[in-house]
């Protein structure tokens, strides 16, 4: 069933071919490395990802390519090699990637392989693979044609189509005044699509409704994604609406609860640096700590690590096509 389940998520990522069969140990370091890709910790999450890279899976692949580029800042031979690798199992944004690389180490010194492929034959490929399926009224397919062309028609077309991350950035594009609006007209459409987007899943969408419903006066409102972005571990929100529960500062009208508090900003605990996090946990945690018995500092720590389990994992939600 978990095997299903991974080919089902991979089919949705565009890779057709057949999902390499790999074992449940290299399936679990593939999902640990993914999440620390997602905290910001590349570094950390290069060997795991390589484990299950190596045994063929291309969702792998495409994440160790990532960490590795993130890592160097440029696409070193060994990026490109497991961006190709996942390519080469039709994994759309790999091919993207390539199809965006300026800083290949080897075009920097004028001397990449006579046979390699150029970027925009990775762009062709891409647009070959993905147009079909976004003719067909596929969302994602319509936000990689976006990706591709960034024809805002095919970014609208998604966002209709119900992708939470095209939703996202229709809106964004909105409040920065892409498109045509009558004056009040404009503001509907931008909390229109980031509504659209929190109700689809998307943590940072979540925290633009709740910002737009406080500047509506929707406190209750504001409260309420607040606690849904932390509840589906947005780094960010999770200090945020930990620190609002101990009252640290008493904002918003959240109801004191020091335990919760804590063990919301404690639970940061675990990324270790990532996104430089560590700084805003070691400076609040005493000042909770202060205002709370050693008893309830340690069910604090203990709902921390109960949440873990529960919870999906602390996560800074970068975009899957990292610039």
């Amino acid at each position: 069933m978990k095997r299903k389940l991974a080919c089902a998520l991979l089919f949705m990522s565009f890779v057709d071919n057949a999902c390499a069969e790999i074992t449940s140990e290299q399936e679990l370091a593939k999902t640990k490395g993914i999440i620390l890709y997602n905290q910001y910790k590349a570094a950390s999450a290069t060997s795991l990802l390589t484990v299950a890279a190596e045994a063929g899976d291309p969702e792998a692949q495409y994440f160790l390519a990532e960490s590795l580029r993130s890592k160097n800042h440029f696409l070193n031979p060994e990026a490109r090699h497991w961006y190709e690798a996942a390519a080469a199992q039709n994994d759309l944004y790999a091919m993207i990637q390539l199809g965006r690389s300026k800083n290949d180490i080897c075009d920097l010194k004028n001397d990449c392989p006579a046979n390699e492929k150029k970027a925009a034959e990775w762009l062709n490929q891409a647009r070959d693979l993905a147009k079909p399926k976004a003719d067909l009224g596929d969302a994602e397919a319509m936000y990689i044609m976006y990706k591709l062309t960034l024809d805002d028609s095919w970014l609208e077309k998604s966002a209709s189509a119900g992708h939470p991350i095209a939703q996202y950035w229709l809106a964004v594009g909105y409040k920065q005044g892409d498109g045509v609006f009558l004056p009040w007209k404009r503001s509907e459409a931008v909390e229109k699509w980031f509504k659209a987007s929190a109700e689809g899943g998307y943590p940072k969408s979540m925290m633009e409704y709740a910002t737009i419903l406080f500047e509506k006066g929707d406190i209750e409102g504001f409260r309420y994604w607040n606690e849904q972005a932390a509840l589906a571990g947005y780094a960010e929100t999770v200090y945020g609406y930990g620190s609002y529960l101990a009252h640290e500062p008493d904002r918003y009208g959240f109801p004191l609860d020091l335990v919760k508090g804590y063990a919301y900003v404690y639970s940061l605990s675990e990324l270790d640096g990532g996104g430089d996090m560590q700084t805003n946990v070691e400076y609040k945690l005493p000042i909770i700590a202060a205002k709370m018995t050693p008893a309830q500092i340690l069910e604090a720590k203990g709902l921390a690590k109960a949440w873990k389990v529960s919870h999906p994992p602390v996560s800074f939600f970068p975009d899957k096509l990292s610039q």
